[in-house]
């Protein structure tokens, strides 16, 4: 029997009056991860976060156990985490525990390069000079995937794709070899591939240096190739903690069950019926963008789109598939004006993309990857989805007509009408979402560009979402331009595909021929690297 890192007894966090987690107990041991999961608001990462004395909300209160115990042969003590004291804290947290958090864009510090944020905690906790610490830093950074480590270890957080950010919070939480390591859905923003071989990555982890693992995710997938034992949540409460092989193939309770139906698969022949024959509504032709970039040997041109061209028929969807950093999002600023391409052509019903007014512009909508960044925190939700409605003059009736369709397009992505008051930090992940995509429904967009909007999604309300897409499309005739590294949402969404490496199109077809017979060897490595539906520990019993 392996012996516990972490054990929690009876933990229980109010907010004021009202209690949001129910007395929860669970225990991690050495080299074994346990999963967590649940819907958005299941009290996940607040029970967690109140484990390991993280909590610092006003009226915030924590109370039951949750002791971090001492390694193998270590002669310190336990260390009771609730109520502990903030030199405590500090000396615990980044030394004898990790954090991985969902967001690395507010996680990391804009005006501190990813090297210096890795070497902090070095220097800290371990005592290692500058020298060492950034040597450790640079081998970190090769250790989670990062291209070209000796360079980007000098780079600014904003120089990173998100998934090449997730990819280096993982390698700060990773600096001090931590006996926990807390990952909060660190690979939410990753693409399959990169996915892969992080899971790969805390994997080895445990297996060299006995590490134990708290995995938040909604995930199913995700849980299932990385979890010895599964706890799900519900409104903060336990339902079931289990073996993973046993709760995969046998869950005991009827939430466990929703949760696994609603998890999206590949499955042969699957996705959207083929279209009646339409008029293109985008065509792309040749596009090209290039950014320079600043390294510690001068200036150096990156090549994020190459000679890239595609035609989107009106009504249909069209996915953009490929790791971080291939040029999906890059394509996507092109399109929205955002980024400035060095050449090629793009246009919407026959009139240019790249020069439109602003009021052309809104033919275009956009659901950015990050709904915290893309929402004004000083806004409340009824003021960042009526913003587009003013701009525009899109409702007659003024402030009571912007009101009244504010409540409506709530309604639209499952959100009840009160929420208008709320502001993004009082919402869960996937709430500031499901508000980015009513602000870009706003609009009345011909198109709309979903960069990775259901990746912050739970799992139920993601299957949710993606029929309010498909609902919407049928009525309205809408056009959406697919950007997700869920292969299993890709075919299910997309009636083609275009695939995308280094800036390239390696491959474009439809969906239905992609998914049956790819010709890249890309395109097969990508799908390859879907988590499979049988988890993890039951494969490795079975064999």
């Amino acid at each position: 029997m392996s012996a516990n890192v972490l054990s929690v007894r009876d933990l229980r966090v109010s907010i004021g009056p009202r209690e949001i987690v129910h007395g929860i107990d669970f225990d991690v041991a050495d080299g074994q991860t346990l999963g967590i999961v649940g819907e958005s608001g299941s009290g996940k990462t607040m029970s967690v976060l109140a484990a390991t004395g993280l909590i610092d909300a006003p009226g915030a209160r924590v109370s039951g156990s949750s002791i971090l115990l001492p390694a193998s042969g270590s002669d310190a003590g336990d260390t009771e985490l609730v109520g502990a004291s903030e030199r405590t804290l500090r000396r615990v947290h980044g030394d004898r525990i990790g954090f991985v958090f969902q967001d690395p864009s507010t996680s990391l510090n804009p005006f501190l390069t990813i090297g210096r944020q890795i070497t902090e905690s070095l220097e800290v906790h371990r005592r290692l000079t500058g020298k060492a610490a950034r040597t450790r830093a640079i081998d970190l950074l090769e250790a989670v995937g990062l291209p070209n480590p000796d360079e980007r270890v000098d780079a600014y957080p904003h120089q990173f794709s998100g998934g090449q950010r997730q990819r280096a919070m993982i390698a700060i939480a990773l600096a001090c070899d931590p006996a926990l390591l807390i990952a909060d859905e660190p690979t939410t923003a990753l693409d399959v591939t990169t996915q892969a071989q992080i899971l790969e990555l805390v994997r080895d982890l445990q297996r060299e240096r006995g590490t134990a693992v708290v995995w938040i995710s909604h995930d199913l997938g995700v849980i299932g190739q990385v979890a010895d034992d599964v706890l799900v949540l519900r409104e903060g409460a336990a339902l079931e903690q289990r073996p993973a092989g046993d709760l995969y193939a046998d869950p005991q309770h009827d939430y466990t069950r929703e949760l696994l139906r609603a998890r999206p698969r590949i499955v042969a022949g699957a996705g959207p019926a083929a279209p009646a024959a339409s008029a293109p509504l985008l065509e792309v032709q040749g596009l090209d963008v290039s950014f320079t970039i600043s390294t510690p040997t001068g200036h150096r041109s990156i090549h994020a789109v190459d000679d890239v061209s595609f035609t989107l028929d009106r009504g249909t969807t069209l996915a953009l598939v490929g790791e971080s950093g291939s040029g999906k999002s890059t394509i996507a600023g092109a399109l929205t004006g955002l980024v400035t391409p060095r050449a090629g052509t793009a246009t919407l019903a026959g009139s240019d993309v790249l020069r439109a007014s602003r009021r052309d512009r809104r033919r275009i909508a956009m659901v950015f990857q990050d709904p915290f960044a893309s929402l004004d925190p000083r806004r409340s939700v009824g003021d960042a989805i009526a913003e587009p409605l003013r701009v525009h003059r899109l409702v007659p009736g003024g402030g009571r007509g912007r009101e009244k369709r504010v409540a409506e397009l709530l309604d639209l992505v499952g959100l009840p009408g009160a929420f208008a008051t709320r502001f993004p930090h009082e919402l869960s992940g996937g709430q500031r979402q499901r508000i980015s995509i009513a602000r870009a429904l706003a609009l009345e967009p011909e198109l709309i560009i979903l960069d990775e909007a259901t990746a912050s999604l739970d799992v139920s309300v993601q299957a949710h979402v993606l029929e309010l897409l498909r609902r919407l499309q049928r009525e309205q005739d809408l056009t959406y331009l697919f950007i997700a590294h869920d292969l299993a949402i890709v075919q299910e969404m997309s009636h083609a595909v275009v695939v995308l490496k280094e800036g390239k199109a390696v491959e474009a077809a439809s969906s239905a021929e992609l998914f049956a017979n790819p010709r890249e060897e890309y395109t097969r490595r990508l799908l390859d690297a879907v988590p499979p539906e049988v988890p993890r520990a039951a494969r490795t019993r079975e064999g």
